[in-house]
């Protein structure tokens, strides 16, 4: 759980970063420099761990890891310098429902009554917040679901990989392929950084390179359900950075659908970890637990 308190720690100091470095910079080259300084924090493991890290048989999945994962950024890094972080904290939940509607699409998992009730929820807390026909649709809060939802291709992917890949290697060829695309996004609309723009570039990366491994440790260390709601701290983070760095209030349907959306993807990871449990439980012939 404070491996995750880092995590929401560091993402939403990331996404403060990254409105910041955006006030001079293009999002695109914003994105870039994500990735380089990320490759840059990522190399001492690799030195520590040996370049057998690098090692794959899976090298054209990693690549169509890379090349979805790098285009749900350069969608998110355009959305954060135009829509309030709140906002963008709490859109973000709707990655893990993307995720189980990709699973049923892509990998044929079977979900009943119960996960598809939390789905049909969550989504109508998205639409809680971008209230279309209510208010004018802001293009900021769609580019955060288009965002998340093929992010959630990128995490289907991880999935696979993980299946036969360490940590440290998916990591590592996330860095080796999303710095050189997305630097020829950057390359149409490249402007040498200053030395601060560098500075608040190589934040960006430290920020967001140690949300990564936080994020992933924690995840090794305890069951998604335990320190899964720890993860509702990214809205609370959000939107101090919001309020105290840009003057950013998030009006009160951003926290209704945020904590609808959230409660979701919670359920979805409760239920989802005791069918896998009951699945094992089974093909060892016990009794599924309670």
């Amino acid at each position: 759980m404070l491996l995750l308190l880092g995590a929401t720690i560091g993402f939403a100091s990331m996404h403060a970063v990254i409105r910041i470095a955006s006030s001079e910079q293009h999002p695109f080259e914003v994105a870039f420099f994500r990735n380089f300084f990320g490759l840059i924090f990522i190399a001492p493991l690799l030195l520590r761990h040996g370049f057998g890290a690098l090692r794959t048989r899976r090298l054209p999945l990693h690549a169509a890891r890379g090349a979805v994962h790098v285009s749900a950024m350069l969608m998110f890094f355009f959305a954060v310098p135009i829509t309030p972080l709140g906002t963008i904290a709490a859109l973000s939940f709707t990655a893990p429902l993307f995720v189980t509607v990709g699973a049923v699409l892509l990998l044929g998992e079977v979900v009943r009554i119960r996960r598809i009730a939390a789905l049909v929820a969550g989504f109508a807390g998205a639409l809680v917040i971008i209230r279309p026909g209510m208010v004018a649709l802001d293009p900021g809060s769609l580019l955060v679901l288009g965002s998340s939802a093929v992010w959630a291709g990128a995490m289907i992917l991880i999935k696979l990989l993980s299946r036969t890949e360490s940590s440290l290697t998916m990591a590592a060829y996330m860095a080796v392929f999303l710095t050189p695309l997305s630097s020829i996004a950057a390359a149409f609309v490249w402007q040498w950084p200053s030395l601060e723009e560098l500075g608040w570039f190589a934040l960006m990366g430290g920020f967001g390179t140690l949300a990564h491994l936080c994020l992933g440790q924690a995840f090794r260390e305890a069951d998604a359900t335990v320190v899964l709601p720890v993860d509702f701290l990214r809205l609370i983070w959000s939107s101090l950075y919001g309020y105290l760095l840009f003057n950013e209030v998030p009006v009160l349907y951003v926290w209704i659908g945020g904590i609808v959306i959230f409660t979701s993807t919670l359920y979805l990871a409760y239920r989802e970890a005791k069918v896998a449990r009951a699945t094992v439980a089974a093909r060892a012939g016990a009794p599924p637990p309670s």
